[in-house]
Order: structure tokens, then C-alpha cells, then sequence
């Protein structure tokens, strides 16, 4: 009897209203703070939290050109309607691009490309796109046919960097943000840890403007927006290794929601030996791209698809050009003279 009572008056208490402006009714809950907040509210606190990031770290100067990685998904179309509207908001004077890199993925790419041609039109930003046929001279889908889905993800991520590249040199701009996020990062974290290259997170040097945003904030921002995005994801990725990590951080989120910000603040705390020899930021022989070796990792990736040897720079270095022995699959001195006398790229900028 007594719990009876006691559920019905709590049930017909005075409902629960937003913690910020103590009128609306909650839509949600902040994983960061556990606030419970309206959405007019939380369109307000994300947009502020972007603004700060960008401010503190002073990320952008008046007058500068800043290229948006936009590849149609919700990530980066929130990262370009909210940094379109805080620079007319708040006078960034910045002049935004759009730039997408087309891998050639059909049934996938094709039609995430047709969301950034409207995006470009519904925001008022130039759009620039780069294909993989056009700078290597091979698509994802030529590449998957010779190599399988094991390891293509290695061949995508490497051109795509290098892509982003590119089309920032094409651009002439002074910067290039993507639309990573807090579980990106924390994913990346531990991959490097699984890989025994922790180091490697310390060369993280994008404009990461929305790392303290999970992927839940962002979609939940996409959604009440009504933003037009694509969702659908990669056909060619069901087995990536980052898929892994990124289900087993989803379970520690479930049980512990800040857990994505601590594993962070963990990768950022991590100090390396000095004894510990550094890569050296450098430039590709071949392409003139940014590479800590002699010739970058697309430059290896490509000769091996050039010459049919699509698995000639898969795996860790150890050895040989660029640390790899290629004395089984070429003749002595047959792999330097191929390297050095063909560019990966066929666009020069």
C-alpha cells in the first residue's frame, strides 16, 4: 500500500524541466555533466562548446582560407552548418571551403557525394572534389578486386590522407578541419595501445574541433536539426580492425559514460621514453608529401598495386626501402629505381 502511494505521487508530481533554463521539459541527457537539458538548450551549449575550442586554442585567424573534410556523413555535415554558422555568428572571417575525396566505392561514395553537392548549395560553400582514379589511378572498388577486404582499409585511409592533402595544396588554404570526435580519438588510443605504438598519438595535429563531442551528441544535434547527411556505412568495411575497438569502447560507455573522455585524457597523459627515437616530419622523394620516411606510405602502396604486388607495403617496416625487404618479389636495386622514378599522384599542384 505503501509503495502504491508512494508511485502515485510521484507520478503525479511537477514535471522535471531543464536544468539550464529551469523552463522546458528535458530531451536528453549530457553524457559529459548527466544534465538533463531541453533542446533549445542543448542546440545552444554545443554550439558554445565549438566556439570555445576554437577560441582557447585560438585555431582561426581573421582572413584565413579553411577547408572542411566533408564527406557527407553526420560528423562532418555538423562540422560544416556549425562552423558556417558560428563564423557569420560571431565574425570568424574565415572564408570556408568544402572539400570531399571521391575513393571511387560504388553504391557507397557515389551517393554520400550527391548529400555534400546539396550541402554545398544549403550552406553557401565552395565544393572541391579529388577521386582516387584522378590522383593514383586506381578506384577502391579496382583495389578490393585485386587484393580482397582484408587489409583494403589500410589502402583507403593512407590515400585518403594524403587526398585531404592534396586538395588543401589545390585550395590554397591555411587549414584543414575534419569532423573527428571524441570516439574517434578514444578509438585511435586504443588501437595504438593494441598496436604497441602509443607514440603515434602524439602526432595527432588536426584541428580536432569537436573532440570533447561523442558521437550520441552529434548525431542527436544532426537529428533535431533535421540536417541532410548520409548515413549508410562503408561496404567495404564490416571487418576493419578499428570496428573492434569501436564496439568495445561502445560497452564501456554503456557502463561508464565519461569512460570515452577518459581513455583520452589516458592517451594524453602518456609520456614517451627519451631514449625513445621520434619520427622525423619530412617529405616523400617522390611526391614531395609529408612523410617521416624516405618515400611515404601512398607512394609504397601504389607501386606495389602498379606492379601487382598489392601487399608490398601492408605491415610494420622492418627493413629494406622505407624499412621493407623486397629482394623475394623484385630483383636487387629493381624496387629503389621503380620508386624513385614514378610520383604517386597524377594531379600536380
Amino acid at each position: 500500500m505503501e509503495k502504491g502511494e508512494a508511485k502515485s505521487k510521484k507520478a503525479g508530481g511537477p514535471p522535471r524541466l531543464c536544468c539550464i533554463c529551469n523552463e522546458r521539459r528535458p530531451v536528453l541527457k549530457r553524457p559529459k555533466t548527466l544534465q538533463q537539458i531541453c533542446r533549445e538548450c542543448f542546440y545552444e551549449v554545443f554550439e558554445e562548446e565549438i566556439h570555445q575550442v576554437i577560441v582557447k586554442n585560438r585555431l582561426f585567424k581573421s582572413g584565413e582560407r579553411v577547408a572542411i573534410g566533408a564527406s557527407g556523413g553526420k560528423d562532418s555535415t555538423v562540422l560544416a552548418y556549425v562552423l558556417s554558422e558560428l563564423n557569420r555568428r560571431h565574425s570568424y572571417g574565415l572564408d570556408l571551403f568544402l572539400l570531399s575525396i571521391d575513393e571511387g566505392i560504388t553504391g557507397y561514395r557515389d551517393d554520400s557525394l550527391e548529400t555534400v553537392k546539396r550541402n554545398e548549395l544549403q550552406y553557401g560553400l565552395p565544393l572541391q572534389i579529388l577521386s582516387y582514379k584522378d590522383l593514383y589511378g586506381w578506384t577502391m572498388d579496382d583495389i578490393v578486386k585485386m587484393i580482397g577486404l582484408k587489409n583494403n582499409c589500410t589502402f583507403c585511409g593512407v590515400f585518403r590522407r594524403q587526398a585531404l592533402d592534396r586538395g588543401a595544396a589545390l585550395l590554397k588554404v591555411d587549414k584543414l578541419v575534419t569532423g573527428h570526435n571524441a570516439d574517434d580519438i578514444a578509438e585511435t588510443v586504443l588501437l595504438n595501445i593494441l598496436r604497441g605504438d602509443i607514440a603515434r598519438y602524439v602526432y595527432i595535429y588536426l584541428f580536432l574541433i569537436m573532440l570533447s563531442l561523442g558521437y550520441i551528441m552529434i548525431h542527436t544535434y544532426a537529428y533535431f536539426k533535421k540536417l541532410d547527411y548520409f548515413s549508410t556505412e562503408c561496404i567495404y568495411s564490416p571487418n576493419a580492425y578499428r570496428g573492434f575497438a569501436r564496439e568495445f569502447i561502445k560497452d564501456l560507455e554503456r557502463l561508464r559514460p565519461r569512460a570515452i573522455l577518459d581513455i583520452i585524457k589516458s592517451g594524453e597523459d602518456f609520456r614517451i621514453a627519451t631514449t625513445t627515437k621520434m619520427p622525423e616530419q619530412g617529405t616523400c622523394e617522390r611526391c614531395g608529401y609529408i612523410s617521416s620516411q624516405k618515400w611515404c606510405k601512398a607512394c609504397v602502396l601504389l607501386e606495389g598495386l602498379n606492379r601487382g604486388l598489392p601487399k608490398m607495403g601492408i605491415g610494420r617496416a622492418r627493413g629494406g626501402v622505407n624499412g621493407g625487404d623486397h629482394k623475394k618479389e623484385t630483383k636487387a636495386g629493381s624496387t629503389v629505381k621503380s620508386l624513385e622514378s614514378k610520383q604517386c599522384g597524377s594531379l600536380d599542384f
